[in-house]
């Protein structure tokens, strides 16, 4: 009895220095005393935790309990902070480093529903037939009703070759499809290259990881090496979910000789902070079409506005993703991490991209090909359609309230049928096919016309 009561007190210390300290960041350091209504929270707690503990059906190991609090609070802020375990932070390591096991997707959560942001291109996922927009209403038989992203990546990940069953449900169909994945060593190629007809560069990036401005430097060479100068480059960012920031700013700066490439703003001066391209005289100095879409998010959103707002690049395709939050991830001691949002982006002229996006300068919308003309009900999933999102700048000033969270979205009620097992052929395409995108091409094409475009505007 003793030592749960000592548990119990040490639980409650813990959680009231992990709340003072949350005080004292909330007022920058100036208060002296702490609000009497968090006493009493923290009160409440202790007595729920002690009720909990001896009265529950099964014993419950207090830092279970602890830990649940915790992801509850971060939980309730916004889709992009969480709190991860040691393996979780372990997982999100090797993300960066490109090189993880699972089925290869980008996931959120929709209108509380888990669901496909993306297929990583030449993962499992991808080749079984997954697709954007799909709704993940099971894994290994068991619902994700309520589930939290870090715990659908737990479940999700593996070890190589082993096997994992998503049950899907696509569009408005009321059928289930079941895909059984086997997991393999995930290695995201983040810069793929192509030379096109006319000296034209195609250059794909998935994500930013740690190396990927010097893999683009070495595929600009690559290219040019094997003939005469680029006439330009398509800069393809199309369902890019993001990545490292200081990636986005190197890659942008390959470009850029001078000017803002990004700007941050937080509630502390900490977080504020302005970044310039340098002039190393070896910057790419041909046109540029940069490709974006609704899956274009974050880092990729900010090498968009760079190379926009600084005259350097025409954007093409549709309004991207909108993810314009910083996310700084803070270890504990224990191992665990926060992942906590501290700032919102800013293009170099002072545009928020936080649940706006970049618009492109020319919207060209993607026509599917024949194997995936049946998705024409698909429904793109930005930031500002994500729970509990941060609204925008632009829409707090319009209603003269501070910028909050959006209030949250109804789960449509929907009645499922009986399971749906169909076998989707593996999707093959081929990287830079102009006479199957439609958007590569009309990129391709304003990139050949643009020497007589400058003429004509000359004479």
């Amino acid at each position: 009895m003793k030592r749960q009561t000592k548990t119990r007190w040490i639980v409650f210390l813990g959680m009231a220095a992990l709340l003072v300290f949350m005080g004292l960041y909330r007022y920058s350091m100036v208060s002296a005393a702490l609000d009497r209504s968090i006493y009493k929270n923290l009160k409440a707690f202790n007595e729920v935790l002690d009720i909990v503990e001896k009265n529950y059906v099964e014993p419950v190991d207090s830092k279970t309990l602890l830990q649940g609090a915790i992801n509850g609070m971060i939980k309730n802020l916004d889709p992009h902070s969480s709190y991860m375990t040691p393996e979780m932070y372990k997982e999100l390591e090797s993300e960066t480093r490109g090189s993880f096991g699972g089925i290869g997707i980008e996931i959120t959560i929709h209108k509380d529903i888990l669901t496909v942001v993306s297929p990583i291109e030449d993962t499992p996922a991808f080749q079984a037939g997954v697709k954007a927009g799909d709704k993940i209403i099971m894994i290994e038989g068991k619902s994700t009703k309520d589930i939290t992203i870090m715990e659908a990546v737990k479940r999700l990940r593996g070890p190589k070759d082993t096997k994992v069953t998503i049950s899907i449900l696509r569009g408005n169909e009321n059928k289930l499809r079941d895909f059984v994945i086997t997991r393999a060593i995930i290695k995201i190629v983040s810069v793929k290259h192509k030379l096109l007809d006319d000296q034209i560069g195609y250059v794909r990036i998935a994500s930013f990881q740690d190396k990927t401005s010097d893999d683009l430097k070495k595929a600009i060479q690559e290219m040019t090496a094997k003939n005469k100068p680029l006439k330009g480059i398509v800069l393809d960012l199309r369902n890019n979910p993001g990545g490292l920031l200081n990636q986005s700013i190197e890659v942008s700066d390959v470009f850029l000789k001078s000017g803002v490439i990004v700007s941050t703003k937080g509630r502390t001066k900490g977080m504020e902070s302005k970044v310039n391209a340098r002039d190393t005289g070896d910057e790419f100095t041909a046109p540029i079409v940069v490709m974006v879409n609704e899956g274009t998010a974050s880092a990729a959103e900010i090498v968009s506005g760079a190379l926009q707002d600084n005259g350097r690049a025409l954007v093409m395709g549709t309004q991207t993703f909108g993810k314009g939050s910083v996310q700084t991830v803070i270890p504990l001691e224990d191992g665990a991490a926060l992942k906590l949002t501290t700032a919102r982006y800013y293009t170099p002229k002072g545009r928020s991209i936080q649940a706006e996006g970049i618009a492109p300068d020319i919207v060209v919308k993607y026509i599917r090909p024949g194997d995936e003309a049946d998705d024409g009900d698909y429904e793109p999933i930005r930031e500002k359609d994500l729970k509990g999102h941060i609204k925008s700048v632009k829409e707090m000033e319009k209603k003269g309230e501070e910028p909050s969270k959006d209030s949250d979205l109804k789960l449509p009620q929907r009645i499922m049928k009986d399971n749906g097992n169909r076998k989707d052929l593996p999707v093959k395409r081929v990287l830079g096919d102009v006479s199957t995108d439609n958007q590569l091409k009309a990129a391709v094409d304003m990139l050949k016309s643009w020497d007589i475009f400058k003429k004509n505007v000359k004479n």
